[in-house]
């Protein structure tokens, strides 16, 4: 499916990606659950950054909540920016930090409460908009020169996608030998 380009889509796309998610997560025998992430060889920032599933559901927790808060400043007329102070897209890597270090006392079981909690009050949200104010240019002018329904879709089935990404990776390394490790992209025999 593509990316979403219409309100049926993106609530859609984000009910069945959230799905899919949720039953990944619940089907994860309980060694999954408790290894530890490790992705070597992985590069981007986030692949070093989440180590269980709890920090992957937090994070996207975190960010449904700038969502949230986002589109609700700004119907209110205050004209706030979708990231906040300092960050920018340059730098919400730090800011993506910040979210991991916050949560590291949250036990797995309330980032799902939290999630779920946050997952239906975005749906919600997007229900309140129409097809135009979701994907025509220009409607909000706090939206800058993208559309309202792509902040969505990021923040849902977008990203839904990439945690499953993350958790079928994690699924991979766990169900491998353990006299196998893997070093970049070759594996060796331990």
């Amino acid at each position: 499916m593509g990316r979403p380009v219409t309100k049926s889509e993106l609530l859609n796309a984000a009910e069945e990606n959230y799905g899919k998610m949720k039953e990944m997560i619940s089907s994860m025998s309980e060694k999954e659950l408790s290894t530890p992430f490790d992705f070597p060889g992985k590069k981007e920032a986030h692949w070093k950054r989440d180590s269980n599933v709890r920090d992957i559901l937090v994070h996207l927790y975190e960010w449904h909540m700038l969502l949230l808060d986002w589109v609700r400043a700004n119907q209110e007329g205050c004209g706030k920016a979708f990231l906040p102070e300092p960050y920018n897209w340059k730098t919400y890597g730090s800011m993506n930090v910040e979210f991991w270090k916050k949560h590291q006392g949250t036990p797995q079981e309330k980032a799902e409460e939290m999630l779920a909690e946050s997952h239906r009050k975005v749906m919600e949200l997007a229900e309140t908009f129409s097809d135009e104010e979701l994907f025509t240019k220009g409607v909000f002018k706090w939206v800058g020169s993208s559309t309202l329904g792509s902040y969505f879709v990021s923040n849902t089935s977008s990203h839904y996608d990439w945690a499953m990404k993350k958790l079928k990776a994690h699924r991979r390394n766990c169900g491998q030998d353990s006299r196998i490790h893997y070093t970049g992209t070759r594996k060796t025999e331990v």
